[in-house]
């Protein structure tokens, strides 16, 4: 099986690439950088995906896509998401009419715009950002392509990931960063609203154990399928990672197309993790 995945260079593609790896598969990684941190394991391959006119053939032919590209990402209403948004197809419509079995596109619970309780796969989508409208008109489109070329399809909505990498831009991120300059106090919210939040290490997980299976497809939450405080989970995050930082509440204000209180629905993804578990058990007794 042969794994071509986008944005392997990315906060979330690097730590996806370095499980794939570990599967007995082979995993092509498309960077832009010449200098990245794209596990050595991996075919590395550095190419701008938009200026590639025969992609299947210059990316030698995979089976499975695994689209993680994509451009400021927490940036929620930078114009570059609308901008951008007919490259991400043309791409994925020329390496589909070539041959692919599967695209597992990674998504934005952002799709869905403001909404209070449970998300699942049927939940209507009204989003109130660049960001959000354009992961969502990206989602439909595929959709329409995987049925036209019989390609399995697979959206995994993504929530709020956690990690204590200096890369990235989640405020989880930017604690790291502070911390590390020496910041005594960090500038946040009220802290009150409640999220769906998913360690970087179980995302990574999820995201290999979907990819790597075809029996559950369609929308798939990666995510906890709970609701916690903002505000409890950073400073669980400050705690844990012994950091002497502060969080000086009030200083930004909510932003107002933020849920007060949001989770994915986790039945698809439980039944996933239950099966991939399961073989990996199996496969050790061996």
């Amino acid at each position: 099986m042969k794994i071509l995945v986008t944005g392997a260079n990315g906060y979330l593609g690097t730590g996806v690439v370095s499980k794939l790896c570990e599967k007995n598969v082979e995993v092509i990684a498309v960077t832009r950088n010449e200098n990245n941190s794209i596990d050595k394991r991996a075919n590395i391959i550095v190419s701008d995906i938009f200026d590639v006119k025969d992609p299947f053939n210059r990316y030698n032919k995979p089976d499975i896509l695994l689209h993680m590209a994509w451009n400021n990402g927490f940036v929620h209403n930078d114009i570059s998401h609308i901008n951008e948004l007919h490259l991400h197809y043309n791409f994925i419509r020329n390496i589909a009419e070539q041959g692919l079995s599967k695209i597992t596109v990674i998504g934005s619970m952002h799709e869905i715009g403001f909404f209070e309780g449970s998300i699942n796969e049927n939940t209507p989508t009204h989003p109130e950002s660049l960001y959000g409208i354009s992961k969502n008109a990206l989602r439909n489109a595929i959709e329409l392509l995987c049925k036209q070329y019989n390609i399995v399809f697979q959206w995994l909505r993504g929530f709020y990931i956690v990690g204590n990498s200096i890369r990235g831009c989640s405020v989880f991120s930017k604690i790291v960063q502070a911390e590390k300059t020496g910041n005594k106090l960090f500038p946040f919210t009220t802290g009150l609203n409640q999220w769906d939040f998913l360690d970087y290490n179980e995302f990574c997980n999820q995201v290999v154990a979907t990819v790597l299976q075809d029996k559950i497809n369609g929308i798939i939450n990666i995510c906890n399928g709970r609701p916690e405080k903002l505000s409890e989970r950073v400073e669980k995050f400050i705690k844990d990672n012994n950091f002497n930082i502060k969080l000086d509440y009030g200083k930004f204000p909510d932003r107002p197309y933020d849920s007060k209180a949001v989770w994915g629905d986790n039945s698809k993804i439980t039944k996933i993790m239950d099966e991939y578990i399961s073989n990996e058990i199996d496969k050790s007794f061996f």
